[in-house]
């Protein structure tokens, strides 16, 4: 097969079908899909859900697409509300090699063309696998480090290719229009990370999404683009945003080695880069009985790249607090949990909370910690010591979540939001998806519109 990665994309996805997917895989696209909804619920509690709202609503048009948990917008609308909040409250996916939150540019689009087509799940199913595999494919021919050194965020340069893939596969786009639809998710790649720390770092990924959607819609009407926006010599993406990537990396295994399934997910609200911190000391917590009047003092190692990015970073405002290992450390000891309560303006500001994170949490980098490792010790005041170093948190690729978990996740996050017999249903027909024969009425039970839930 000659290397032409944005070609050879369209020629396999083209004429992906589900039976096509091993059982292993669709099992897992349904984990991740019944994650992002959960995601995407918790995304309602966002701090700026209402300003992408009102973008949503400024653009007009009719309210025909599901916002999860939300009033409906138009196809456009929902697609750029549900790819923020899946984002907005830091609880989604991440794929640690490329460092991109997947799932938000993928599933919204998906879960809009799918509901407003009346396609079934089983397309659903194909499209999202699609969708994430061309992500994390691109990202592999991509080399992060070299794109990360550059400056570019992963999931607004190599995101849109994953929506515009689903979206394409729910069309059925031949292998000429497949390609113009990731060609023209391609020319819309952008996103630095000159906006660390501020929410357009999320917002990344909700334009993500909807940059798919409009080249994928683009394409099935026959609209042109470059043949290969991946390599081409002038003007390619391995060479404007990398060093040139390595083009055999997007298909090595195509078909075979599902690269989705080293996607990760997460289990608390905060940062995926410090997911391990948190494992580490509810473990630690869990094991002796650790309580804050009892501890000395907390140290916590994290790898220079992640100590750069949450090492110091202020707990002023939910955002930071979410994003911050200090303050994370010191509320989970406390608290003996990470959820949203752990994060409420009233919280945040608690001075005992923040004199002790002061006083006794610190956070160094340890040269032997290695990506999003940790090494926590605890010194307790009777003189103790008490460690935990890993390399991966819960959820990682490497120890995925249990369906269980993934259940848990979602109740809790509906709560309050949806009603409880409306959760467990949806979490039934996301589980049961397969045999689900159209995907309105998954949407219609994930919406908060009363005409559309009954």
């Amino acid at each position: 097969m000659t290397t032409q990665p944005t070609q050879n994309l369209a020629d396999y996805f083209s004429a992906l079908r589900y039976d096509d997917i091993p059982p292993p895989v669709r099992e897992r696209v349904v984990d991740i899909l019944l994650d992002t909804v959960a995601s995407a619920i918790a995304g309602r509690r966002g701090d700026e859900t209402a300003q992408i709202e009102a973008l949503a609503d400024a653009l007009g048009g009719s309210r025909v697409s599901t916002v999860v948990a939300g009033p409906p917008s138009s196809l456009a609308g929902a697609v750029l509300v549900n790819g923020y909040q899946v984002t907005a409250v830091t609880v989604c996916d991440i794929h640690r090699p490329t460092l991109c939150h997947v799932t938000p540019e993928v599933v919204p689009p998906a879960l809009a063309v799918a509901e407003a087509r009346h396609a079934g799940g089983r397309a659903l199913v194909t499209a999202v696998a699609a969708g994430l595999e061309a992500v994390v494919r691109v990202g592999a021919g991509m080399r992060y480090p070299a794109m990360r050194a550059r400056g570019w965020h992963s999931p607004g340069v190599i995101g849109p290719f994953g929506g515009a893939a689903a979206v394409a596969v729910l069309m059925q786009l031949d292998p000429l229009r497949f390609r113009n639809a990731l060609s023209l998710a391609g020319t819309q790649a952008a996103g630095t990370f000159a906006h660390w720390g501020t929410p357009t770092i999320k917002f990344h990924q909700s334009r993500g999404a909807l940059s798919g959607l409009l080249a994928a819609h683009l394409a099935e009407t026959g609209f042109k683009a470059g043949p290969e926006v991946l390599t081409a010599k002038h003007g390619g993406l391995f060479h404007l945003y990398s060093d040139g990537g390595d083009p055999a990396a997007v298909i090595a295994g195509l078909g075979s080695d599902w690269q989705l399934q080293t996607i990760s997910l997460r289990l608390w609200p905060a940062a995926s880069s410090i997911q391990t911190v948190i494992t580490s000391l509810l473990a630690l917590v869990e094991a002796h009985d650790l309580r804050p009047e009892g501890v000395e003092r907390i140290t916590v190692g994290l790898s220079k790249t992640v100590h750069d990015m949450h090492g110091a970073l202020p707990w002023d405002i939910r955002f930071r607090a979410l994003l911050s290992t200090p303050y994370v450390a010191g509320v989970v000891l406390h608290d003996r949990r990470c959820w949203f309560d752990q994060f409420t303006p009233e919280r945040i500001a608690d001075p005992a909370l923040d004199a002790f994170i002061r006083a006794r949490i610190s956070v160094e980098v340890d040269p032997e910690v290695q990506g999003t490792g940790a090494a926590v010790t605890v010194r307790t005041t009777d003189g103790r010591i008490h460690s935990d170093r890993r390399a991966h948190p819960r959820g990682d690729a490497a120890d995925p979540l249990r369906r269980a978990e993934i259940v848990e996740k979602f109740r809790l996050s509906a709560d309050g939001l949806l009603g409880a017999g409306r959760a467990e249903e949806a979490i039934a027909t996301i589980i049961g998806i397969a045999d689900l024969a159209d995907v309105a009425d998954l949407a219609r039970l994930l919406s908060d519109s009363p005409a559309q839930a009954a």
